[in-house]
């Protein structure tokens, strides 16, 4: 059975009668779904996300009058953004106090790939918390799992073909990952609008031989057989954009033209150098079972902001890449942006394993991975690379920088220079630093 929802804000808005978007109660293909599954309802989820607004911060100089800084923005922040967040294990009060509390970029998650001997679904739960500046945009949201492989659309998040989730409400998807790598995730409800506005984030899946000791490792990024894909430690680069006019449009009852579109600014994991390197929001080891789980605040279940970075509070994931020397590091990128760009490790080879959750091997098994120093990477693509931190010359740490060598694009006009998508690779000596506990981990 299905429903017609009402009207979007832009049919209201252009007047026109076009499609009208279907959205599902849970029931749709119950001939080809469990039941049970399609309505979320056995037992928790591994992971529950909450879609609603929120303000970040970036550099206030130089300044776009009349765009940025936004006057609406609260204290320490700058730009209106729609996003997620992670609630899994909030009450339901803590969860409804998240709305207007998006963080960007979205929460990164994970899980193991599917293991038909043993097989156990990966669900994450959804709801929709609405917007708290804009309250008369009563949009849906969806959850797209950018490049996986559904048996069927119904949790493909794509709203004309499966379920879109209005204000209030909650769904539950059920995955089977049968294809290990690096993925991202974003809202497809408004597509455009929505995916520039902050709903999009990193999500990757292990093989299943982890684990097992495979060329001196026990983690890989795809089941290559012989460790070419192990690595010590990872780290999930996440890139993203922000035109400052539609940021401020959205916020100012305004509907901005996406044909004049300009990113004002490139992020890395949400975040501009320097604030790249500035320290992880605290996070709890022990529940960053799927996701990263950036701790709050017992009573209200807001964000704790990183060490000396109030201004960081939802912005809680660092770009800075920690590791000792001789030790092999995986870097996961993936753009959700609208533009090409070249990420670049200035001084270190990395060597391509995987694209688009694709490992680099040819159908006879020929090894087609390749070294580089700069990455091209387009809009909706992700690359897997590994790198060997070089000799450690002391004394603390020796610095690399990892940047958009797009110059143009990545150095938000800031003063100095650097800026946007750049970071440092910080190498110590041997047993410098201890060994990771999650990703993205700094171990310092």
């Amino acid at each position: 059975m299905m429903f017609k929802q009402p009207f979007s804000r832009r049919d209201v808005l252009k007047l026109a009668g076009g499609a009208v978007v279907i959205v599902g109660t849970g029931v749709l293909a119950g001939n080809v779904l469990r039941p049970e599954a399609a309505v979320g309802a056995v037992g928790d989820p591994d992971l529950f996300l909450a879609g609603t607004d929120g303000w970040i911060h970036l550099p206030e100089t130089p300044a776009i009058p009349p765009f940025h800084p936004d006057i609406l923005a609260p204290d320490l922040l700058t730009t209106y953004i729609f996003g997620f967040r992670n609630v899994t294990g909030l009450t339901d009060v803590q969860r409804t106090n998240q709305k207007n509390k998006a963080q960007h970029s979205a929460p990164m998650f994970w899980t193991k790939q599917f293991d038909p001997a043993s097989p156990v679904d990966f669900t994450v739960q959804l709801t929709n918390l609405g917007l708290a500046l804009r309250p008369d945009l009563f949009d849906a949201h969806t959850l797209h799992w950018h490049g996986f492989r559904n048996v069927i659309p119904f949790f493909d998040g794509e709203p004309s073909g499966s379920v879109a989730i209005r204000t209030g409400r909650v769904f539950t998807y059920v995955y089977r990952p049968r294809e290990p790598g690096t993925y991202m995730f974003h809202c497809h409800v408004e597509d455009v609008e929505h995916v520039h506005m902050g709903m999009t984030g990193l999500v990757f899946v292990r093989p299943l031989q982890d684990g097992q000791t495979i060329g001196g490792h026990s983690k890989f990024m795809y089941n290559d057989g012989d460790g070419s894909t192990g690595f010590d430690r990872e780290f999930g680069m996440f890139l993203s954009e922000v035109w400052a006019e539609a940021h401020w449009a959205d916020a100012h009852i305004q509907l901005p033209q996406w044909s004049d579109y300009r990113a004002d600014f490139g992020l890395l994991n949400g975040r501009v150098y320097p604030d790249t390197i500035a320290p992880n929001a605290p996070i709890d080891a022990a529940a960053s079972v799927h996701s990263l789980a950036v701790q709050t605040e017992t009573l209200t279940g807001d964000l704790i902001a990183p060490v000396g970075h109030p201004e960081l509070q939802y912005q809680p994931q660092s770009s800075l890449v920690t590791c000792n020397a001789g030790e092999t590091v995986a870097l996961r990128f993936a753009n959700l942006g609208f533009r090409e760009q070249a990420m670049t490790t200035a001084g270190i080879r990395m060597r391509v394993v995987g694209r688009d959750a694709t490992p680099m091997r040819g159908r006879d098994g020929t090894d087609t991975s390749y070294e580089t120093e700069t990455i091209n990477i387009g809009p909706g693509e992700s690359f897997d690379v590994v790198f060997v931190a070089p000799d450690h010359t002391g004394p603390g740490f020796d610095t690399y920088m990892l940047y958009n060598r797009n110059y143009p694009v990545t150095n938000n006009l800031a003063p100095g220079g650097m800026g946007g998508q750049a970071t440092e690779i910080r190498v110590y000596a041997a047993g410098g630093i201890p060994p990771q506990s999650y990703p993205n981990d700094l171990g310092v």
